[in-house]
């Protein structure tokens, strides 16, 4: 493989795990939440059984969004769902401020008649929603990198369906072991919740690129999406708002933030 290719993989890669990272945190909030009520072996096994669902799952929907993420129309659907996960997210953090009011709310939903395997299905089901923003946000990243010369998986260019993949798996791996790490790195710095959002909400607006550049609609050139302009402005802005969610999140203590 091209080292110049090779170096765009690898940077794709480091933004999708740091991206998973965060956001894994926030999901692992809400598992550790779901399952506070069980004992605590119980709490491992339904948090596995759970992991595992995800991880099928994961690798199941990769493969068949690998035959349609050059459809348009899927494309468009991702970006509007990636803007407003975003959006909803960074507004009921900011402007509402439900976020605690939201825990309860689930912790209260996981204790009503929810046995073990009660619990472990709510697990799946919340994995399956974690996954779904996950695939899109990475397929978003991926899509305009260049093809290589791997063999084809499912319908996508081998190397793109494997960095995907990679960070898909990253971020289970992060979840289960990991986790309290980035949990403790958003009690201190709360402010980058909201840039972990935002910057999903940009690589939806990147998605949108995208589409509008598809011979189908040719709303932009078809090659802009796939430009150095577009890819340097692109990166230029993520690391940006990565950058504002450290600086500007005021650092708490361990006693602010307990």
């Amino acid at each position: 493989m091209d080292l110049s290719i090779l170096l765009e993989y690898s940077w794709v890669l480091l933004v999708l795990v740091a991206m998973e990272g965060l956001l894994a945190a926030d999901n692992a909030l809400v598992l550790a939440i779901m399952v506070r009520h069980l004992p605590e072996e119980e709490r491992k096994k339904a948090l596995f059984y759970g992991l595992a669902g995800a991880f099928v799952f994961r690798f199941a929907s990769l493969f068949i969004i690998s035959f349609l993420v050059d459809v348009w129309q899927v494309q468009a659907i991702g970006a509007l769902y990636l803007l407003f996960i975003a959006i909803n997210h960074i507004l009921r953090k900011t402007v509402l401020k439900k976020k605690e009011t939201e825990e309860a709310v689930i912790e209260e939903e996981a204790k009503k008649k929810s046995g073990f395997w009660g619990t472990v299905f709510k697990v799946e089901l919340a994995d399956i929603a974690f996954a779904v923003d996950s695939i899109l946000a990475a397929v978003a990243l991926a899509v305009t990198l260049p093809n290589t010369n791997l063999p084809a998986i499912g319908g996508m260019d081998g190397g793109k369906f494997l960095v995907i993949f990679a960070g898909g798996l990253m971020g289970l791996i992060i979840m289960r072991f990991a986790a309290n790490y980035f949990v403790k790195l958003l009690h201190e710095r709360p402010g980058l919740e909201i840039a972990a959002f935002a910057i999903v909400g940009w690589v939806g607006v990147k998605l949108a690129v995208y589409t509008l550049a598809h011979p189908e609609l040719a709303v932009l050139p078809e090659g802009f999406a796939k430009s150095p302009e577009w890819k340097i402005t692109f990166y230029v802005v993520l690391v940006s708002i990565a950058a504002a969610g450290w600086f500007l999140s005021k650092k708490r203590t361990t006693e602010t933030a307990s």
